[in-house]
């Protein structure tokens, strides 16, 4: 035990050295954007940097979210079927979520907001929504009706799309860039299930990313994994849901049933460069399933996967393991 203190204090020895020669210092900044607590954590001389990031999630929240009147997200659900002009950074995340879409079979959907909508996960109440409902919205959902020309994005009438499953890896690169032009070289930022790092530690070390234990309170890792500068997303049924008679009701939704995916996972985590896109891979590996899941990712370059069972089982893509803690 004393050998392990003696080097945790040498390694924060080291840490506090490297950041003193740099003139940086170890500040963080809080927020609450997207439904998501938003902790932001930098070595920087100046700590107005993060208060300008904060304003940049603030800024990205009334253009993505799709309860914000006037975001781009409200104007193209509520234009009954007219095309709507949207912004560069839009149009962005919509080529990347209709590509995962296309490449996922559909697995991934944007569409899903009308029965998204039907769902309650956070409240704490174990209702489900009606079946003949749930039906009906099923039937609006379909990634291949959006179209987009230039800046213009058409949705049939009644249909309605939700980025939750990708705005937020999309906000976090977009953040993570913000702060690097403003000269930040060593940061982590957490945005819940995403994190995005900013370089290594002052001292040169690996930032290490704890893997949610899945049967256990918040902040209880099972894994712990390594981020040299790119992109950690988890997500899994702990995150938002509920249980009944025996079954788990979570905010991952089968775009053809409706209903939350049942299968063998837990959670999917991706390690990438783009947070972006490891958020929608990992909804779409979610949905299908841990063999498919591992196939799907195999397929896609700079993407890894770790998969965590129901029985607590992991399955690791190929490469995967160089981004574990070992």
């Amino acid at each position: 035990m004393k050998r392990v203190i003696l080097v945790l204090t040498a390694l924060c020895l080291m840490a506090c050295c490297a950041a003193a020669e740099s003139g940086t210092e170890k500040q963080s900044a809080v927020g609450f954007y997207f439904d998501t607590v938003v902790t932001l954590t930098a070595y920087v001389t100046d700590a107005s940097v993060l208060d300008q990031a904060l304003a940049e999630c603030d800024r990205y929240e009334k253009l993505l979210s799709k309860t914000v009147e006037g975001s781009d997200v409200w104007n193209i659900n509520h234009a009954q079927g007219a095309p709507v002009q949207v912004s560069d950074e839009t149009i962005e995340i919509l080529n990347c979520a209709l590509q995962v879409g296309q490449m996922s079979g559909g697995a991934f959907d944007i569409t899903i907001a009308p029965v998204s909508a039907l769902w309650d996960f956070t409240s704490g109440a174990a209702v489900l929504p009606d079946a003949e409902a749930i039906q009906r919205a099923a039937a609006l959902v379909d990634y291949t009706q959006v179209r987009i020309e230039g800046n213009t994005v058409t949705l049939p009438a009644g249909m309605q799309i939700d980025l939750g499953g990708v705005a937020k890896g999309y906000i976090a690169d977009g953040v993570k860039h913000y702060m690097e032009g403003l000269g930040v070289k060593s940061a982590i930022l957490s945005f819940g299930g995403n994190i995005v790092a900013i370089g290594l530690k002052p001292d040169g070390s690996v930032w290490r990313v704890g893997i949610q234990d899945i049967d256990q309170p918040t902040g209880n890792y099972m894994l712990v994994s390594v981020n040299r500068g790119g992109s950690t997303v988890t997500s899994g049924i702990y995150e938002r849901g509920f249980d009944l008679d025996g079954v788990r009701y979570h905010h991952i939704l089968d775009p053809d049933t409706g209903y939350p995916v049942q299968n063998e996972l837990a959670s999917v985590t991706i390690f990438s460069e783009s947070s972006m896109w490891g958020d929608a891979l990992a909804t779409a590996a979610f949905a299908l399933g841990r063999e498919k899941g591992a196939e799907f990712i195999e397929g896609i370059e700079n993407a890894e996967a770790l998969f965590i069972a129901r029985d607590r089982s992991v399955t690791y893509t190929s490469g995967a393991l160089e981004y574990m803690d070992q």
